[in-house]
């Protein structure tokens, strides 16, 4: 091929040079198995083969809860970016462009309000890509946010747990989130209002600490890990070697610290199916297509309708 390197030109090269999606295939991290990408995206980002349950970003998660894909963007209050001129490696609001370019989202956490099977219903995402879908002070105020507008429209707050913790760059402003959501959380059960925790692959730390851990119901989703410290340092610190499954979310409901493992799938009528009955609401038969301005919320509450 010594005649196509020295003597074809440059431009003609790279016509014959072939542009391939980085993409195209997904490899499974349980069986190895290459499936194809969009076979996976149709599949709510399930393996067809395995069953496992790949990471879900959150706008794809709010697409597969609410009715029609439709929702309103709950407004979120701005923070200061970097509180404490944080530096390691790199700056970290350098590691926040990054995020915010990676993922289109200005922080970790988006919050939703739409129509679940016909019922009004507050849903907060965390999504892991960014940044690790670490606690800070954005994060939390989305949080309590979302609580506050679940009071105020009285309807039950969903919230889906990614997270490896509490951000260490912003200190003990991150470490503050946790009272905070807690206090939101008990905001919301003194309104007498259905408070469900969906935990994904991971939940961890901090996060584990505080809100993902006092809903009145705890799904989780097949393989998720979840729990506070990682296996390897309690296993350090206890000197015993843990048992195969640890930390899991089937070991995690055989023991009692979670009530039910739902497959993707289902995720969506078990829920409506748990709000209806926490609320004391009738069933839906079908759920009509709502237009944006029939869902009431008051203009300063919420952005513009996704769909």
């Amino acid at each position: 091929m010594n005649w196509l390197t020295n003597v074809v030109r440059p431009k003609i090269r790279n016509i014959l040079r072939r542009e391939t999606p980085e993409n195209l295939w997904i490899k499974c991290p349980d069986t190895g198995q290459l499936v194809f990408y969009k076979d996976v995206e149709s599949n709510q980002f399930v393996i067809p083969g395995s069953n496992y349950h790949m990471r879900m970003g959150a706008t794809a998660r709010l697409k597969s809860i609410f009715d029609h894909e439709t929702w309103y963007d709950v407004a979120l209050p701005e923070v200061i970016a970097d509180p404490l001129k944080f530096r390691d490696e790199r700056k970290y609001v350098d590691r926040i462009k990054d995020a915010r370019t990676k993922t289109g989202m200005q922080d970790s956490v988006k919050v939703g309000y739409g129509k679940m099977e016909g019922m009004g219903t507050v849903v907060a995402v965390q999504d892991f890509d960014f940044m690790g879908g670490s606690l800070g002070m954005a994060a939390g105020e989305a949080l309590v946010r979302g609580l506050e507008l679940a009071v105020e429209k009285k309807s039950p707050f969903i919230v889906f747990a990614a997270s490896g913790g509490a951000r260490m760059q912003e200190g003990i402003l991150s470490l503050m989130q946790l009272p905070r959501t807690t206090v939101g959380v008990q905001m919301l059960r003194e309104a007498k209002l259905p408070y469900i925790v969906v935990l994904t692959n991971p939940t961890t730390g901090g996060v584990t600490a505080s809100y993902a851990m006092l809903g009145d119901i705890h799904i989780a989703e097949p393989g998720a890990l979840i729990g506070f410290a990682g296996a390897r340092v309690i296993e350090q610190t206890i000197r015993e070697k843990l048992p195969e499954g640890f930390q899991r979310a089937e070991y995690l409901r055989d023991h009692g610290m979670v009530d039910m493992v739902v497959h993707r799938h289902d995720l969506k009528p078990t829920l409506a199916r748990l709000c209806r009955l926490l609320t004391k609401s009738p069933a839906v038969e079908t759920a009509p297509r709502v237009a944006p301005e029939q869902i009431a919320v008051a203009p300063d509450a919420v952005s513009a309708p996704q769909a």
